[in-house]
């Protein structure tokens, strides 16, 4: 005999070991979410960027280390970040290499007409918050 019950979304058949998720309506439960945290090292100082449009922003790269892994000999990733705003630009200015930080966003694909011509585009983190942890050495 097949024991069948519902647990709110998921369907579980034991007799079988069938696990199913209903669809009835749950996509309108669902909230997209693009939330970034990154806890890691600053590989240099922020740069300041001002851009043909006129806008300026700071941009600087943080270096997060990765578990280890049997499938890679990737040790880090190398994350590229840009500030916007002037109070998130006074914050990161003052940072420097090795120096270990936390920011917080969205990741964004930002488009761009590079020196050379065309059209060029990269993913980044757009910052919304930042703070330092703790300085480099200390």
């Amino acid at each position: 005999m097949s024991t069948h019950r519902s647990a709110g979304p998921h369907e579980v058949d034991e007799a079988n070991g069938v696990h199913r998720v209903n669809e009835v309506n749950e996509v309108n439960e669902v909230n997209e979410v693009n939330e970034v945290t990154l806890v890691g090292r600053m590989s240099q100082p922020a740069e300041q960027q001002l851009l043909p449009s006129g806008a300026e922003l700071w941009k600087f790269r943080v270096i997060v280390s990765r578990p280890p892994s049997p499938v890679s000999r990737v040790t880090v990733d190398t994350l590229d970040c840009v500030v916007w705003t002037k109070r998130l630009a006074r914050t990161v200015s003052r940072w420097r290499a090795g120096d270990l930080v936390e920011v917080t966003g969205s990741l964004r694909r930002r488009f761009f007409a590079p020196a050379g011509g065309g059209r060029a585009s990269r993913c980044e983190v757009e910052v919304a918050g930042a703070r330092l942890i703790r300085r480099a050495g200390g």
